[in-house]
């Protein structure tokens, strides 16, 4: 008799899972690995202390809380060791594809003899639409719990292998990954090439969704702070952020707005958005990694989309 393990994304979609009456226990990772810093050793005490470090510094998170949530939903992970079956659920963005690779590095030390299987939202049908695990309709989570995909031992070890390198402190390693197609995770590659997008651009100094954001300001003429943020996260392309996230960039850019009710960029900000001036100047915050790089240790050049090390 086999014993089955589910781990979700998020506990949105961890109270849809428990509607499907499907056998076996649920855990939710409650994580945002892809911002911030990050250790390989996931789980290990410097592990957790580095990331309530950030959550507390970045997100008020308090100490009872980051307990209460993700502490003790990691103990109850790490206290299920009798399943021999696990399954992710996890979806096509950055957020939960960073995530994904820590569990699966996790699992990778300390489930040696699991069998792991993916279920992975994205492209389900014949539009362009990429779709969260919660847009499906429970017909449609069924038929890819279904055909979840089984990883093998070469999966796995890719896995691992791609969060050591998020890990590292020199993005240029994971810029220098081609062989994606190679393993069974259909929307990393693209998750990957979003990531290092993340590293200012030479042009302005802005990253890829910096810009975004200021790109929509003058766009989409929002009225109002809110819905300023509205329009941001249904325009993100495959970041997969939540608004907290997106409340954070805002306060980063806040010199870049004369007003965000209505929202209007400053004269400088519509220079930077232009490419006549870099936002280097204003860079306050060395300390921003990105995974186990710094942020501003790197610049990415949209034309030839590599980066390079300052």
């Amino acid at each position: 008799m086999s014993s089955l393990l589910h781990i979700t994304n998020g506990d949105a979609f961890t109270e849809r899972l428990k509607k499907l009456n499907l056998k076996g226990d649920i855990i939710t990772w409650r994580e945002m690995l892809c911002e911030g810093k990050t250790l390989t050793s996931v789980g290990s005490e410097f592990f957790w202390k580095t990331r309530f470090e950030f959550l507390h510094k970045n997100y008020k998170v308090s100490k009872s809380w980051f307990i209460e949530k993700t502490l003790k939903e990691y103990r109850s992970l790490c206290n299920h060791k009798q399943q021999d079956q696990i399954v992710l659920w996890f979806e096509y963005d950055l957020f939960c594809q960073v995530n994904m690779l820590a569990v699966i590095s996790w699992l990778l030390t300390n489930r040696r003899y699991a069998q792991i299987s993916l279920v992975c939202s994205g492209k389900e049908d014949n539009t362009d639409k990429l779709y969260s695990l919660n847009e499906l309709s429970d017909e449609h989570l069924l038929k890819l719990y279904k055909h979840k995909v089984v990883l093998n031992q070469d999966d796995v070890e890719y896995a691992d292998y791609v969060w050591q390198l998020y890990c590292s402190n020199n993005p240029i390693r994971l810029e220098n990954l081609t062989d994606f197609n190679d393993y069974n995770f259909a929307y990393l590659g693209d998750a990957v090439k979003t990531h290092l997008r993340r590293f200012p651009s030479i042009a302005n100094g802005l990253n890829e969704m910096e810009n975004n954001i200021l790109q929509l300001a003058i766009d989409k003429k929002p009225k109002s702070k809110s819905e300023f943020l509205g329009t941001i996260l249904n325009n993100q392309g495959n970041l997969g952020f939540g608004d907290s996230q997106y409340e954070r960039a805002l306060q980063r850019l806040k010199p870049l707005f004369s007003s965000l009710n209505p929202v209007r960029l400053t004269k400088k900000g519509k220079e930077i958005l232009d490419g006549q001036t870099s936002y280097y100047s204003c860079i306050q915050d060395n300390d921003v990694y990105l995974g186990g790089a710094l942020k501003y240790d790197f610049l990415y050049n949209t034309d030839s989309n590599r980066i390079l090390k300052l």
